[in-house]
């Protein structure tokens, strides 16, 4: 990532906390909770029964209704988050070589929904009920293809699947097509909409999910010592990453630089994570190394954090072993997701998102439901957001099958 800098000059975001950046964020920062009770069909007989969906979402401006009838949701979300970082960032206005601006969204399951429709359909009336678009309205791909499409963006077009780490992966090689001289611009990121009866059923089944039924709420509560799972959401996050030098030129205005990306595989399990988090650990080593920044130069970690018995005490313990103990004394350390929910594929972009924000605003969103925190040396952020001079912030992403990502962002 050495060979150019790269910066971040759009934003777009679908969130069960908003519809958009700003009101997300502002809902992050006042500790509002996207979490309610499953309200599409009759959930009685499942273990968890809440889960934190996007409310009202009709498409506007980005999705038509054509489109909504043709395209899985979590590729309305998709094209709905890409539609307003496209416009953040001015990618419309003036004169740009779409050949030199990519693409890359994926998502961890993509279109659930769609099968289970479609299934349904030859069910009630055998093949001829399934609709024509099914599959290519349901493929991951297609929401970097029709965000492609949409804007004309001929640049490299690819969608990263990676579980939970998806939209962390593809801003990271997103990064990677800059820097390489593949493009000089890439929308990037992740979206998800795994809210169905197979999705809730199917996590409920791995008993991965809080049964915190009557409270739905205080369900996410990452790091609390009663926290009992991880609640399924939805939504988009997409970014648009641009060569410094691209940007400077067209007078972008820009959010801050993407200085550092690391990787790595655990290679222990296929849904739970190392106990000597040595994956996370090289994952976390890799980024600093390739941002050239020490543990004391970060300012503040947007962690994975899901709210699960076993991953949120090791990501704190990999974070201290990652950072030295002394480092990691006091680090503001904060997980959005006791008020997002855990949006899967989507989860690594939408957290990005909200690392930026920090640094523009100099606060750092609160964790939550955290009455009674894990003992560690890490500060948790409890409750409240903190105001806090952030120059340099990292999101940690980590998902089933061992992979993992971290992203490191710096004040520009």
């Amino acid at each position: 990532m050495k060979q150019r800098k790269v910066v971040v000059t759009g934003l777009g975001m679908l969130s069960p906390i908003g519809h958009s950046v700003e009101e997300s964020w502002q809902n992050a920062l006042a500790g509002k909770s996207g979490i309610h009770k499953v309200e599409a069909f009759d959930a009685s007989a499942f273990s968890s029964q809440i889960w934190g969906t996007v409310k009202n979402f009709d498409g506007g401006e980005y999705v038509s209704p054509k489109e909504r009838k043709k395209f899985a949701e979590f590729v309305q979300y998709g094209m709905h988050a890409a539609g307003q970082a496209v416009a953040d960032a001015g990618l419309k206005s003036g004169s740009l070589d779409y050949s030199r601006v990519g693409v890359a969204i994926g998502s961890g399951i993509g279109g659930l929904n769609a099968i289970e429709n479609a299934h349904l359909a030859w069910q009630k009336g055998g093949p001829r009920r399934i609709p024509p678009s099914f599959i290519p309205g349901a493929i991951i791909n297609m929401i970097s293809g029709i965000v492609s499409i949409q804007h004309g963006f001929t640049g490299p077009n690819f969608s990263i699947v990676t579980a939970c780490t998806t939209g962390t992966h593809n801003i990271g090689y997103s990064a990677r097509s800059i820097a390489w001289g593949d493009a000089d611009v890439m929308v990037c990121g992740g979206a998800e909409m795994a809210s169905t009866v197979l999705g809730l059923g199917g996590f409920a089944a791995m008993r991965a999910l809080s049964t915190r039924n009557d409270e739905p709420e205080k369900a996410s509560r990452p790091w609390d010592k009663d926290r009992d799972g991880f609640v399924l959401g939805e939504g988009a996050g997409v970014l648009v990453l641009e060569s410094e030098e691209h940007a400077k030129a067209r007078g972008a205005r820009i959010y801050a630089e993407l200085a550092g990306f690391g990787v790595s595989g655990d290679a222990h399990h296929i849904t739970l994570p190392d106990p000597e988090c040595k994956g996370w650990n090289t994952c976390i080593t890799n980024a600093m190394r390739d941002a050239e920044v020490n543990p004391e130069d970060i300012d503040y970690v947007n962690a994975h954090a899901t709210s699960t018995p076993a991953g949120d005490e090791l990501e704190a313990k990999g974070i201290t072993t990652a950072f030295g103990e002394e480092n990691a004394k006091g680090l503001l350390v904060s997980a959005t997701k006791s008020m997002t929910g855990h949006l899967l594929g989507a989860t690594g972009a939408v957290e990005a998102i909200f690392s930026i924000l920090a640094i523009r605003d100099n606060i750092v969103p609160p964790t939550i439901n955290l009455d009674n925190p894990i003992d560690t040396v890490l500060d948790l952020v409890p409750h409240k957001a903190r105001e806090a001079e952030i120059k340099t912030v990292m999101s940690n992403s980590f998902g089933f099958g061992g992979t993992n990502g971290t992203l490191i962002f710096k004040e520009i």
